[in-house]
């Protein structure tokens, strides 16, 4: 059963306006959005005693990622306004439908939220809901952090992404101190990122290991990571807990882009997340129920392994490993 939101204010999207709200509070809202079978999201609005940058987080754009989810609920929760300059505006589940259901798209249109920006008004319920997280919620940032994981099937690095040739975000990244930066020259469109690019707004994104699981470790560089991007903002007191990255990796990292299989089988990998891998290299192969070899995987470029599947079914389309360039 869904937690009630009773005690929570309801507000409408298009009336939604956080300058509105008392400073030195924290507030909990519902925002509906008009379409019933979305559902309302949740935001968590936490104006500081004094006036500075409005940090926006969210998580849960894919509905079987929980790590950025549990570190928006742990932060917001200890988060003093007393002690904050400026605005913390969370959305916790920016998905429900898919949240709800556990996976990583729409169970009630099939979309991807994340390739549906920036989405309309009138429109199928992904497109609804991408329209509103735009122009209620991504728009009044000062800065933005979008918290994903590699869900259920994947396999990804605990890291965080930034594009290329904004100074102010690569510093953010350093700041906030994952063992991996992966920066981007490019993004493609349709994700939160994408818009937040359009409309001039810096931003940093997240991935973990995964799994349908909180690790502890992934859970605690959330946690740290947007503490030191607070402080970065000079929204909270004290220094930037630097940790330098282990591995610096560079490229577009879509996953749309990765190595896909042609045959339903059970997938066996022959790398390991990171390692570095040649051009031609066998990545992994599928076999039957005999054991049978169906597919080779093999590498198409030099480079890390970026992201490699853990759910080990597979059927034609699914991903199975993105290669990435290591810059460091």
């Amino acid at each position: 059963m869904k937690p009630s939101t009773a005690t929570t204010r309801v507000v409408h999207a298009r009336d939604f306006r956080p300058g509105d709200y008392a400073r030195g509070q924290k507030h909990a809202l519902s925002l509906d959005l008009g379409v019933d079978v979305i559902g309302p999201l949740a935001v968590v609005l936490i104006h500081g005693a004094r006036p500075g940058n409005t940090l926006v987080l969210t998580a849960g754009v894919h509905g079987d990622e929980y790590e950025g989810v549990r570190a928006i609920l742990d932060i917001t929760s200890k988060l003093d306004p007393a002690s904050l300059t400026g605005t913390v505006l969370a959305v916790p589940v920016a998905n429900p439908p898919a949240f709800w259901n556990g996976s990583r798209t729409s169970p009630l249109d099939g979309a991807n939220l994340a390739r549906t920006f920036p989405g309309k008004e009138q429109g199928t319920p992904s497109e609804v809901l991408a329209y509103w997280l735009g122009e209620s919620i991504i728009s009044r940032a000062d800065f933005y952090l979008d918290m994903h994981s590699a869900g259920v099937k994947l396999l990804m690095p605990s890291m965080v992404g930034f594009p290329t040739g904004d100074e102010r975000a690569r510093a953010a990244a350093l700041a906030f101190g994952a063992p991996v930066v992966w920066s981007h020259p490019t993004v493609g469109p349709g994700r939160t990122i994408s818009l937040a690019s359009a409309r001039r707004i810096p931003w940093l994104y997240t991935e973990a290991r995964g799994a349908g699981r909180i690790h502890p470790d992934d859970l605690a560089m959330f946690e740290r990571g947007i503490t030191n991007l607070m402080r970065y903002l000079g929204m909270v007191a004290g220094r930037v807990d630097v940790r330098p990255p282990e591995r610096w990796l560079h490229g577009d990292g879509d996953l749309d882009a990765s190595l896909t299989a042609t045959r339903a089988g059970f997938f066996i990998p022959a790398i390991e997340l990171l390692d570095f891998v040649r051009a031609g290299q066998e990545i992994g192969h599928t076999v039957d129920l005999h054991g049978e070899i169906l597919e080779r995987f093999r590498a198409t470029r030099d480079g890390a392994i970026g992201m490699v599947r853990a759910f080990p079914i597979v059927q034609p389309g699914d991903a199975v490993c993105l290669v990435t360039e290591v810059l460091e």
